[in-house]
């Protein structure tokens, strides 16, 4: 699906113009780097979105991930592609100051080894960040049934077995030293009602009083 989807990874109006709009919202996550080399990892890179807001920070950003098509665009715009699974990420524990984990998660088989694996290549002090969906009745209906019938999403793109319960994910990375703090986002009304006039620009996220769809995470590693 993804390398059929290959040209819309950059389209401002394309199939991923969400996967923008969470890109940006998740580099307000990232602090700016505290030492010269600093490291971040971005599991489920895709077509490298998060570089242009982060590219200011102070980091050396690589990407990982499993499909060649999306990673020829990541290292177009600034990351170090690299072919990975991210449930087994190459590289040495505790090499990386930031690790971001950005709408990934309700994508991998295997959750607990792969929040393992993000907390793992983490340094003491390290940050992570995350968005993804929730596992819940809401969810399914807003991000599966209306999304990707109606919505533009691409069709089949989420299986609504991977989906990610809040509580079951701030315990794995608990588990792993990474005390992540989570709350809901959604898009804003009135960028909505903006795109739908036929405005094209970004849409801000913006926080939500519920976790139940939409939700991102930060957490530092003790």
């Amino acid at each position: 699906m993804y390398d059929d989807l290959a040209d819309e990874w950059w389209k401002p109006a394309g199939v991923f113009a969400m996967l923008h709009w969470l890109a940006a919202a998740r580099a307000r996550l990232v602090p700016p780097a505290t030492r010269p080399g600093a490291v971040l990892l971005d599991l489920g890179c895709g077509g490298g979105l998060l570089a242009p807001h982060v590219a200011g920070k102070g980091y050396r950003h690589v990407g990982f991930d499993l499909v060649s098509s999306a990673l020829y665009h990541a290292g177009r715009h600034g990351m170090a592609p690299v072919r990975a699974d991210v449930s087994r990420l190459p590289v040495r524990s505790g090499s990386a100051d930031v690790v971001s984990a950005g709408e990934i998660l309700e994508h991998v088989t295997d959750l607990a080894a792969t929040v393992a694996e993000a907390c793992r290549a983490l340094r003491p002090g390290g940050t992570l960040v995350l968005d993804t969906l929730a596992d819940t009745a809401l969810c399914r209906l807003v991000a599966i049934t209306l999304a990707e019938r109606v919505g533009g999403a691409p069709r089949g793109v989420h299986d609504p077995a991977l989906l990610v319960d809040p509580a079951r994910l701030v315990a794995l990375c608990a588990a792993h030293g990474v005390e992540l703090e989570v709350r809901g986002i959604r898009p804003s009304l009135a960028g909505l009602v903006r795109r739908a006039a036929g405005d094209p620009g970004p849409v801000p996220m913006v926080p939500t009083f519920t976790t139940a769809v939409l939700y991102q995470g930060r957490g530092v590693k003790s």
